[in-house]
């Protein structure tokens, strides 16, 4: 007789929370490595990003969303039916919460969407590293408890790795008896295209003022690889000529500082030399057009063998 099979888990956790409760950071800590781009402004992930972990017993996919926010235009809209999707049919729900700010009016807002979902759920409370002292998380878990009631309460920090340990494995306790379900050493879903595009709009979010970052998206027009060097060429749209100016900067130096550091990023994930050439350009009103908005989404990207 053979040794009896080792029970392999697996399944599907999304991330939900509110805008900035830290939700890409903790995914690419989970995953060990940048999935999601991270900046300190509102809606930063505008759709849906998956994150492999494994170990010898368990896979779990976690997906990131947008932060749950009011939909004002199209974009918003379906920024938000990224946010619903993720929370059906899921094996469990991590709600995140930032331990530095107390419940406000649009917790209530997130956490009813939570609630109304048919999946378990747990409070992930997010910056304890920021917390100095402890015996306030307790109080902050109160707050919440009272809203909603979860299976688990974890209070963690992606920066310094507390908590994370407890949470992947009282994530796996969780999750059912099944196969992986990509291969071991896939860490996301995302075409590498799609990747480029979102490392160039997260220095564009850090490096330019607070009118900018909802307006601008950015788009791969040409994805080259030679034997030494992959040729990358992207489009920088923003909906006026004056956020068009900020990009650009004074004598274009605003776009060089985007482009070197997007390039060691780029670089950094294909690893190899990149080439990288950049334009900015207008259009009005972007994220009322369906059409723009199905271009930036990377499930219809065009990309053939980069994908």
């Amino acid at each position: 007789m053979g040794n009896k099979k080792r029970r392999f888990s697996s399944g599907f956790v999304s991330l939900i929370g509110r805008p900035n409760a830290g939700k890409s950071t903790l995914l690419n800590a989970l995953v060990g490595t940048k999935v999601a781009i991270v900046a300190d402004k509102p809606q930063t992930t505008r759709t849906a990003v998956q994150g492999v972990w494994n170990s010898p017993d368990a896979q779990i996919v976690f997906l990131d969303t947008p932060g749950i926010h009011k939909s004002d235009t199209l974009f918003n809209r379906r920024m938000m039916q990224e946010v619903r999707a993720a929370l059906d049919e899921r094996d469990l729900l991590l709600y995140l919460a930032d331990a530095t700010r107390g419940v406000g009016q649009e917790d209530a807002m997130a956490i009813d969407m939570v609630r109304k979902a048919s999946t378990p759920s747990f409070l992930v409370l997010t910056k304890v590293d920021l917390v100095p002292d402890k015996r306030m998380l307790l109080p902050r878990i109160e707050q919440y408890r009272e809203k909603y009631s979860c299976d688990q309460y974890i209070p963690v920090s992606a920066l310094t790795g507390e908590g994370l340990e407890l949470l992947t494995r009282e994530v796996v306790k969780r999750l059912p008896e099944g196969p992986a379900y990509f291969p071991e050493d896939q860490i996301t879903d995302q075409p590498e295209r799609f990747l480029a595009a979102e490392m160039i709009r997260e220095k564009i979010l850090r490096l330019t003022s607070q009118e900018v970052p909802h307006s601008v998206a950015v788009v791969i027009d040409e994805w080259e690889e030679g034997k030494a060097l992959t040729k990358i060429g992207a489009t920088i749209f923003v909906e006026r000529s004056g956020q068009k100016a900020i990009v650009i900067g004074s004598k274009g130096s605003v776009l060089k500082q985007i482009g070197t550091e997007a390039r060691r990023d780029i670089e950094a994930m294909l690893d190899r030399k990149v080439f990288l050439e950049m334009f900015v350009k207008v259009r009005e009103n972007w994220r009322e057009s369906p059409a723009f908005l199905s271009q930036l989404d990377w499930r219809t990207m065009a990309g053939g063998d980069n994908e």
